[in-house]
Parts: C-alpha cells; sequence; structure tokens
C-alpha cells in the first residue's frame, strides 16, 4: 500500500468509477487547482487473498488492471484536458484503510456519497461515512448535486 506524504497542498480523492466518484474528481481537481494544491487520485483493489476463495486466474495482474481502470477513470471525466498536477495511484487493500493512510498529511480527502457496493438509497456508503469518521484531515463527501465552479 502506498504510505502518505506529507503534503499541506495534496487534495486525495477516492475513485472506484461510480457516478459519485466522477463527481468527486471534478470537485477534487477544483479545490487542488484553487489551492495550488496536487490531485492525487487513488483507486483501491481488494487484496488477493480476500478472493483466494473464488480462485483467482494465476495471469490475473491487479496493479495493472487497477492502474488501467485508474486511467480510464480519469479519461472520462478529464478528457485529455489533464490537471497539470495529478498523481495517479493505486493500492491493494480496504478502501477505507488505504484511503485514510494515503491521505494522511493531505490537506483535503474527497470521496463520492457512494460508490459502487453498498445499497440504492443509503445516504452515504461505508467507506465515505468511515473516511469522514475517521480521517485525519478534513473530508468533503460529494452528493453530485452541485457541480464545481468553472
Amino acid at each position: 500500500m502506498t504510505t502518505s506524504q506529507v503534503d499541506p497542498n495534496r487534495i486525495v480523492v477516492g475513485v472506484d468509477g461510480s457516478k459519485p466518484s466522477d463527481d468527486a474528481l471534478r470537485w477534487a481537481r477544483f479545490l487542488a487547482e484553487s489551492t495550488g494544491g496536487t490531485l492525487q487520485a487513488v483507486f483501491v483493489w481488494p487484496s488477493l487473498a480476500e478472493w483466494a476463495w473464488v480462485g483467482v486466474p494465476q495471469n490475473l495482474d491487479p496493479s495493472k488492471d487497477a492502474t488501467r481502470f485508474l486511467d480510464q477513470a480519469l479519461d472520462r471525466v478529464f478528457g485529455d484536458d489533464r490537471p497539470a498536477r495529478l498523481q495517479a495511484t493505486v493500492a491493494e487493500g480496504s478502501p477505507t484503510k488505504a484511503l485514510l493512510q494515503i491521505s494522511e498529511g493531505a490537506r483535503m480527502l474527497v470521496v463520492g456519497s457512494r460508490g459502487r457496493g453498498g445499497f440504492t438509497g443509503l445516504l452515504l456508503g461505508s467507506v465515505s461515512a468511515a473516511c469522514a469518521e475517521h480521517a485525519h484531515c478534513p473530508v468533503l463527501v460529494v452528493h453530485g448535486l452541485t457541480p464545481p465552479p468553472h
């Protein structure tokens, strides 16, 4: 897992490919550019040990697949206009634990209100709720109702 970086201008955003996650990316970009900071987009894939009972294929490369997935999300949200100070980070493990660890020392952590998991109708997903409660920096939970200013 990637360790945290002490950077008072770093905005960390959790990415999982969901609509709320895409909205969180847009807000995180706005915040990073407004503060002159770095935008660190983070995608976390579950540990292979958690999936061992399913029978993981021998040629599976989750790090490579996660990097491709994160790049696709960044392309979908930003197109050819990616932020100048963008860091793409992939990590293995629990999304909550990884985001909390990676966001240590950051200016802010931005997450969507609900990700790919969870149940329709919940106000907050389990990852966003846990991050809001346990983060060591401010957390913005984006509900996607209002786009960031241009």
